[in-house]
């Protein structure tokens, strides 16, 4: 025999007041500077030369994000950018914009017990490097789409008019900036190409992270 306590309806209309006044709560979906620091994101091993390749690759303008995967060695193994459209800041929404890019380019690793793979995030944007509530929606939104796509969440990166840093870890610099022009791969210090497998789906990977 079992017994329980069935909730009141009191108690379930709260629960699903409350619930509904989250979800259209858009501020309750960022992250603050310090919750993004103690999370454990971990550390590029050489941020620069992520930023060049990435910067080269796509040359992106002020709010265009590029979302890529690194494998364990910190290679490139797919990325992809897109353009935010211009509505209020909201981690859900850049959450569904960034895993909609994510399995357009490279496949799910939810069937691993620990993730291998890391995604990070490239945001073009105007103003300067200090942290903004747009920051910690698209903070929110990396962590939630990593979770769903079975990588590990990595590092947010803002590009502005000043230059690139990547937050919560401190380190930076003046170029790439929002304003440079894209360095040949050669003197950039780029990421490897992708592989080429050949055929059509090679081919689709190649344009979207050319884009």
């Amino acid at each position: 025999m079992t017994f329980g306590f069935a909730p009141s309806s009191t108690a379930s209309m709260s629960s699903s007041a409350d619930l509904s006044a989250a979800s259209a709560n858009p501020l309750a979906r960022m992250l603050e500077p310090a919750e993004w620091a103690s999370a454990g994101i971990p550390l590029l091993r050489n941020p620069r030369e992520v930023v060049s390749g990435l910067h080269a690759r796509h040359s992106p303008s002020p709010s265009t994000a590029v979302v890529a995967v690194l494998d364990p060695d910190d290679r490139l193994a797919a990325s992809a950018s897109f353009v935010r459209r211009p509505a209020p800041a909201d981690g859900w929404m850049f959450r569904n914009a960034l895993l909609a890019q994510l399995r357009r380019v490279i496949p799910h690793d939810l069937r691993r017990r620990t993730p291998v793979r890391t995604a990070v995030l490239l945001y073009c944007r105007d103003g300067d490097a200090r942290w903004t509530e747009e920051d910690g929606a698209w903070m929110w939104g990396l962590r939630d789409a990593c979770t769903l796509h079975g990588l590990r969440c990595g590092a947010y990166i803002t590009l502005t008019r000043d230059g690139w840093q990547v937050l919560g870890e401190g380190r930076g610099g003046r170029r790439p900036n929002a304003d440079s022009p894209p360095e040949p791969f050669a003197t950039a210090e780029a990421l490897p190409p992708l592989p080429r497998t050949g055929g059509v789906a090679s081919e689709v990977l190649r344009r979207a992270a050319a884009r």
